[in-house]
């Protein structure tokens, strides 16, 4: 194979081989949706049904597909690992129990790491589902579900490299994960409690109440309160706004440093004012057991930096755009 270098290619030479990979893939993929038949539906049945784990087999460029795959079915609710079709022929295949379903993963069907763990699966009454190109092949034949994974070429020049066909099983094993999410009414909190970490848990497992000022950081006045008064619990606080609370501790208004401007700009004389006189009534507010995703998006939509928070018909506390930051759901 030639190799590839600036004197035998120029940038436009790159980007077209680079398209090419591209569409070769994208044609593998799309072909893939006619053959979500009965045998689909008949594998999605067996994992749905599976009082085991769902055990993902593969080797080779197949078993890198099969890790993945292992892990998106883990973390969309269905029990799941991957086993290395080696390591299962010494001695690892002592993890397969009997309620379990295997999914093996091969597009040639004939990988002998494969084809040497059958005898002990069916040993085991596990049952067997398959991923392959060749729907005569040793693995597909000897499965209870084939599913059929094969693509017209390689992308590779030399239809030799392992990628059209590890894009058409990548997108079948995720076809497969998410029609069981879908049978087994997985939600966002299911979702949020198998990725407590990093920002994606973070979105889905704090709420309002877990980011937001509360106690003695929360600016509040009451209804009788003079605007000077609230202007200090502004400045006191630094959230560039004030609560006012009537007599029963429940929100009244708001008033903003935004509003001082307009106070002063319309000429009115501060001193002589009350806040309720210039106060902002019924503002837009969030309860407190809300998503803190949900504060993000109700700040950017009416385009502020801070919402007061409610709860049992009280005020409860303040979330800002900052405050969001921080924890990271921004």
């Amino acid at each position: 194979m030639p190799s590839v270098d600036s004197h035998t290619h120029s940038d436009g030479g790159f980007v077209e081989l680079g398209r090419a990979v591209i569409r070769t893939e994208a044609e593998a993929v799309a072909a893939l949706e006619e053959r979500l038949d009965d045998r689909f539906v008949e594998a999605c049945e067996r994992l749905i049904g599976c009082e085991g784990r769902i055990v993902v087999c593969g080797v080779g460029k197949s078993g890198h597909i099969g890790s993945k795959l292992a892990a998106t079915l883990a973390s969309t609710g269905s029990p799941a690992f991957f086993l290395h079709a080696a390591e299962a022929s010494h001695g690892d295949l002592g993890m397969l129990r009997q309620h379990d379903v295997m999914i093996a993963l091969s597009y040639s069907g004939s990988s002998n790491e494969l084809l040497a763990l059958i005898p002990g699966v069916k040993r085991l009454g596990v049952q067997l589902i398959s991923l392959c190109g060749k729907a005569d092949s040793p693995l597909a034949t000897a499965s209870d579900v084939h599913l059929d994974v094969s693509v017209a070429r390689e992308a590779c020049p030399l239809n030799l490299a392992p990628t059209a066909s590890t894009s058409a099983m990548l997108t079948m094993g995720d076809a497969i994960a998410i029609a069981l999410l879908g049978t087994r009414g997985f939600s966002e909190d299911d979702f949020a409690r198998s990725h407590p970490g990093g920002r994606l848990g973070r979105r889905l497992l704090l709420h309002v109440a877990d980011v937001m000022s509360a106690g003695s950081d929360v600016p509040v006045v009451g209804l009788n309160a003079t605007l000077a008064e609230a202007v200090a619990e502004i400045s006191r606080k630094g959230l560039g706004m004030v609560l006012v609370a009537d007599e029963h501790g429940a929100l009244a208004g708001l008033y903003t440093d935004g509003d001082l401007r307009r106070t002063i700009e319309a000429g009115e004389d501060i001193r002589a004012l009350t806040v309720s006189e210039v106060m902002t009534e019924d503002p837009r507010t969030i309860d407190a057991d809300r998503l803190a995703v949900s504060a993000v998006g109700r700040l950017q939509e009416h385009r502020i930096t801070a919402l007061p928070v409610v709860g049992g018909g009280r005020i409860a506390g303040v979330v800002t755009m900052h405050a969001l930051l921080a924890a990271g759901v921004v």
